[in-house]
Parts: C-alpha cells; sequence; structure tokens
C-alpha cells in the first residue's frame, strides 16, 4: 500500500513535467543565447498572471548551474508590481529547450520552448506541461505582426486554444 501512495506521488510530482500531446521541444538550444529579458506579447491566462500588464521574464544562470527565474507584471487595479523569483533545470540536456521551473518549493512544472529564433533568439513559444498553458515571448515590447501570425498559427495547429490568448500591453 505504502509503495502505491509512493508511486502515485511521484507519478503526481514528475507529471507536471511532462510534454503537452504533439508538443516537442526545439533542438539546439543555447541557454547562453536565451539569457536575459523577454517580454510576454501574450498568454492563456492563469491566476498567477490574471490582470498583469507590462510582463516580463529574466532568466540568468544559478551557481548550481540552473537557470534563476524572475517574473515580473503591473497590477494597474492595486498600482503595484508582482514579482516571482524561481529556478528552472534541463530535463533531457542543456540543447534542448526543455525545462522544469518551479517557484514553490519542490513542485515543478514544463517549460518547453516550441519554437525558437535561432539565429537572432529574438522571439519563443513556450508551453507548459499542458495544453492551457501558452507563452508568446519577445526580446522587445511589440513584435513583428507576421512573426506573431506565424507563431499563433503553428500553437493552434499544435491543440492550444489561441482564441483565448491574452496580448499584453507594455505602453499603459
Amino acid at each position: 500500500m505504502m509503495r502505491t501512495i509512493l508511486s502515485a506521488f511521484a507519478l503526481l510530482l514528475t507529471g507536471c513535467v511532462g510534454l503537452p500531446e504533439n508538443v516537442q521541444p526545439v533542438d539546439h538550444f543555447n541557454s547562453d543565447r536565451y539569457l536575459g529579458k523577454w517580454y510576454e506579447i501574450a498568454r492563456l491566462d492563469h491566476s498567477f498572471e490574471r490582470g498583469l500588464s507590462k510582463v516580463s521574464a529574466s532568466y540568468s544562470m544559478r551557481d548550481d548551474g540552473g537557470i534563476r527565474v524572475i517574473n515580473r507584471g503591473y497590477d494597474a487595479q492595486k498600482q503595484r508590481w508582482k514579482e516571482a523569483e524561481g529556478k528552472a533545470y534541463f530535463v533531457e540536456g542543456a540543447d534542448r529547450g526543455y525545462l522544469k521551473v518551479s517557484f514553490f518549493g519542490p513542485f515543478y512544472g514544463a517549460y518547453v520552448v516550441v519554437e525558437l529564433d535561432h539565429e537572432d533568439y529574438q522571439y519563443s513559444l513556450v508551453s507548459g506541461p499542458d495544453k492551457s498553458y501558452l507563452w508568446i515571448l519577445s526580446r522587445t515590447p511589440r513584435m513583428n505582426q507576421e512573426t506573431q501570425k506565424r507563431l499563433v498559427e503553428k500553437a493552434a495547429a499544435l491543440g492550444f486554444d489561441t482564441g483565448k490568448l491574452i496580448f499584453v500591453e507594455h505602453d499603459k
């Protein structure tokens, strides 16, 4: 009985770092080039980001070889910035865009880079552990409309509900 409970608990913890159906992380990922600040262009809604504008994520190296994650957004209703610090580690090797990220102790969720500008590292399409998590990121607060449209179309083709995307305001 205890073995079954422990197995179920282990499955629960690791299940959050799985890949959504039909979603594959990019290969030839270079974490050094991915580090720095990214602006959130669009996202699927979740309670931890609800109502936030001017959302960004900053990535830097940790002493333990992981990646430090700082997510930041502005809550206009409360007129204050919200910030969360997390840590991320590669799941299958540093050359695949497949990481596990934690903001809450031992609990990790998948961070899957589905599409990436391999040439200049200027845009990224990121999924979580299932198709209710999706982000379009850019190095600048505004993204080229053609690139944005292409990323939305790719996400839709993978089965994400792109009709529910929230496009983030950075100017107000």
